[in-house]
């Protein structure tokens, strides 16, 4: 079995929060697959061919109870982590085979809880703070020009998830090297045009 894990805080307050891109990009996911979450208590989850997708509600720093849980019963081979990164500007991604945490209690607490940093993540921008804290800004909702700005990197995100899910990891990576250059176009040139109407 694969794991795939969008990281966020649950409820409602939270649901269009900075932080919360790792559950954003996840129900798009289910949505374009017709498929629904179901509840555990520590985690919402969708299952079906070898993969498990869920959204943890241990919040953000006790992500790794989550994953813990799951993996509880579930021979699981491989974990791909979606999460909010502030290191990078929004509209673009990265993605890494394993690595630090970057100072993200979300990650720090799945690697605590898996005894490594061996997972690999994608890894979505959303722009560093200016003069706000940084808890603050991360637990901030994103403005409507930045959610249509988040919406272009979602759609390139889930043809890189379903690479993911149709085969691995490495046709993931291959997949991003060939869009990457037009989707970087694309988001350049919606916000000229945007720059050029205010």
């Amino acid at each position: 079995m694969r794991l795939i894990v969008g990281l966020g805080n649950p409820g409602a307050k939270y649901r269009s929060n900075r932080h919360n891109v790792g559950f954003m990009l996840l129900d798009q996911i289910a949505d374009k697959r017709s498929l629904s979450f179901k509840k555990k208590i520590k985690y919402d989850y969708i299952k079906f061919a070898d993969l498990i997708l869920i959204k943890p509600k241990t919040y953000m720093n006790r992500s790794g109870n989550a994953v813990t849980s799951v993996l509880t019963g579930n021979k699981i081979e491989d974990i791909l982590v979606i999460v909010d990164d502030i290191n990078i500007p929004l509209g673009e991604i990265r993605l890494r085979r394993a690595g630090g945490f970057g100072g993200h209690n979300g990650l720090k607490s799945i690697g605590s809880a898996l005894g490594t940093d061996n997972f690999k993540r994608l890894r979505i921008g959303v722009g560093a703070p200016a003069e706000k804290d940084l808890a603050d800004y991360v637990l901030s909702d994103f403005s409507k020009n930045d959610l249509l700005e988040l919406e272009k990197i979602f759609d390139l995100s889930k043809e890189l998830i379903e690479e993911y899910i149709e085969n691995d990891f490495d046709r993931m990576v291959e997949k991003y090297s060939r869009l990457k250059k037009s989707y970087s176009e694309k988001i350049q040139n919606s916000q000229d045009q945007n720059s050029t109407q205010t």
